[in-house]
């Protein structure tokens, strides 16, 4: 078990009550004891315009975190670079590498970004992903893996803290970028091959050469997962974001999966929302404030501060809302460090991932720390 490796994926959240500066000194801190825990990995989300969540530069965190520890890899879960340029992320990534070589990984998502023009899946990739569309009998994967119905994120896309957030963070008049060209454009920075228009060399310094290991983070077998594989690079999938398209995107990128350089087979982490208490009782009182949580991000007014279990149980609950966050809901890993365990096995053997990334929000950080080093004492004793 213990040579399935596990990551952290960490959106810095606010728990009610508290404050930005303590949620930031409580990331370093989780991220000290994830790398004693033996986590091979911490990676910082990126969200904006959330009261509830304080990672909104992601290289800014790798930055603090990479002095704070020793070995861990660090990265990016996900830049995302529909509204940024491939010269600032290569830039900033490659400013951290130069002072802490070796250790970041660079996580790139599409947000907002456009599609590729003419992306629609080759005819054995399409086929790749209806084949485990198809394979899912009534909700659930062949080895019993949970596959909820697919979630419609259009109201939230449509919602106006969403339409703000992409006013305020794009200059205006400018058109989202192609998806792949930008994912081209950062490596040929990376490795020292990009051109002008003119035909003139672009190298980036610090940038080029760094020893950054880039990673593409999706949820479904479309544009993300195609890019992914088509370039050979690492793909992350996020079980815990989409856990309807999940077996989709992991099949999609491995169908588009073509050699590189740096990889020379398809590798895949998953993601899952977890936590672990001694007993499993304990487990679901800490989980209590999730749906709440779920339920300010999928209504599109930002993710709130992290309930109190008997915040979390005074508000009333409607019909909606419930059906609003049911596949988030009955998807997250909550238990005993065994029972969570199991659960991860499960996700791992159903989606053959190659790692595991693990995620973890309770309102107290004691517990949030205790969860991860729970649930990694078991995983090395199996």
């Amino acid at each position: 078990m213990a040579n399935t490796p596990l990551a952290v994926l960490d959106l810095v959240p606010i728990s009610s009550g508290s404050t930005a500066a303590e949620a930031l000194r409580n990331s370093i801190n989780l991220a000290r004891q994830a790398e004693q825990f033996g986590y091979a990995r911490y990676w910082f989300a990126e969200h904006h315009l959330s009261p509830g969540v304080a990672s909104t530069a992601p290289a800014v965190m790798l930055a603090l975190t990479a002095s704070a520890t020793w070995s861990i890899r660090i990265g990016s879960g996900a830049v995302q670079l529909g509204h940024r340029t491939p010269l600032s992320v290569v830039e900033e990534f490659g400013l951290i590498d130069a002072l802490y070589p070796g250790r970041l990984d660079l996580g790139i998502g599409r947000s907002a970004g456009r599609p590729s023009a003419g992306a629609a899946p080759q005819p054995a990739v399409a086929a790749a992903v209806a084949a485990v569309v198809n394979a899912v009998v009534n909700g659930r994967a062949a080895n019993g893996l949970k596959i909820p119905p697919k979630f419609s994120a259009e109201a939230m896309r449509n919602s106006p803290n969403f339409k703000l957030q992409q006013e305020l963070l794009r200059q205006p008049g400018a058109e989202p970028p192609d998806y792949a060209e930008q994912v081209g454009d950062i490596l040929a920075l990376l490795h020292g091959t990009h051109r002008s228009a003119g035909g003139r060399p672009v190298l980036v310094v610090p940038g080029r050469g760094a020893a950054v290991q880039v990673w593409v983070v999706g949820s479904s077998g479309g544009p993300s997962a195609a890019v992914a594989g088509e370039n050979g690079l690492r793909f992350a999938a996020s079980y815990h974001i989409s856990p309807a398209t999940v077996l989709e995107a992991v099949a999609g990128y491995r169908a588009a999966f073509r050699p590189s350089a740096e990889l020379d087979r398809p590798y895949v982490s998953v993601s899952a929302d977890v936590v672990v208490a001694p007993d499993e009782a304990t487990a679901r009182e800490l989980a209590t404030g999730y749906g709440l949580w779920v339920r300010s991000i999928r209504t599109g007014q930002g993710a709130i501060e992290f309930p109190t279990p008997a915040q979390a149980r005074a508000y009333r609950w409607s019909d909606a809302d419930r059906e609003l966050v049911a596949d988030r809901v009955s998807t997250q890993f909550v238990g005993s460090p065994c029972q969570v365990a199991s659960q991860l096995e499960q996700l791992r053997d159903a989606t053959g991932a190659d790692e595991l990334i693990i995620t973890t929000i309770t309102h107290e950080h004691a517990d949030r720390v205790r969860s991860y080093e729970l649930l990694a004492q078991e995983w090395q004793r199996r």
